[in-house]
């Protein structure tokens, strides 16, 4: 029986948890270098400590960390935008990406939004719903969602935070 010996069973487990660790790394790689622009490399602001704090709660390795604000001062200019939509049963959404290709990313959020039968709303069309109380979008209201909307809810964000430029989606969905 080829194939069935428990490293094979490790490997391939392993490799899952590896994959997902790296996509949370770049994501939160992404955040420190921005807060270490925007900082000038300052490791005593408090947007570099937040994001610093932030990739601490997930492990990642002092080395990361390190590479990350030099790598700061190298990268391209990265720009933080907030996208606003309506997603299933009429719940708002919030997405806010970390590119350093505005169009790129404007492009792929659209496409995403696009297999699940929905449009880009105008800026200020759904953040009326929620308030910014530090770093997060709270929601002020909730919208009650069914059972079926709920799930292409849970699938829809699923898919929008695998994209590599898509920090954080926020909605009011209940």
């Amino acid at each position: 029986m080829a194939g069935h010996n428990k490293w094979s069973k490790i490997k391939r487990q392993k490799e899952k948890t590896d994959a997902q660790k790296s996509k949370i790394f770049g994501k939160i790689a992404k955040a420190i270098a921005t807060a270490a622009k925007e900082a000038r490399g300052d490791k005593n602001s408090p947007v570099l400590r937040a994001a610093i704090d932030k990739a601490r709660e997930y492990n990642m390795p002092i080395e990361n960390i390190e590479r990350a604000i030099k790598k700061s001062s190298e990268a391209g200019e990265m720009e933080a935008i907030t996208y606003e939509s309506y997603g299933p049963g009429g719940c708002a959404l919030i997405i806010e990406a970390l590119t350093s290709n505005r169009n790129k990313a404007a492009q792929e959020v659209k496409h995403i939004l696009s297999e699940f039968g929905l449009t880009l709303a105008a800026q200020g069309s759904a953040s009326w719903a929620f308030t910014r109380e530090g770093q997060e979008w709270k929601p002020t209201m909730a919208v009650q969602v069914s059972e079926e909307d709920g799930s292409i809810l849970e699938n829809l964000i699923e898919k929008l935070e695998e994209n590599d430029e898509v920090q954080d989606v926020y909605t009011n969905a209940e």
